[in-house]
């Protein structure tokens, strides 16, 4: 989990939730690389679908972009809890 310096909580507050206390954006580094799918709960990178860890530290974000993609991440972190 990554909680999210003021840099992009201030970015990320005038955006849209896209459901109660969460917001699914983009994640761009500044090494080009893009992860899709990621979920921002309370203002922490919770996780990334498809991923078991975020592969990423906060200095690496070049950029984030809202885009409201949903998917259950709450369903899928407890189907992989009972694949374990």
């Amino acid at each position: 989990m990554i909680t999210l310096s003021q840099r992009w909580l201030a970015e990320l507050i005038d955006k849209p939730e896209t459901g109660m206390g969460y917001q699914i954006v983009s994640v761009v580094l500044s090494d080009g690389r893009r992860f899709d799918q990621v979920a921002v709960v309370e203002g922490r990178i919770t996780q990334i679908r498809g991923l078991a860890d975020i592969p990423f530290t906060e200095e690496e974000i070049a950029q984030i972009i809202p885009t409201h993609d949903k998917w259950d991440f709450n369903a899928e972190r407890h189907m992989e809890g009972h694949m374990r």
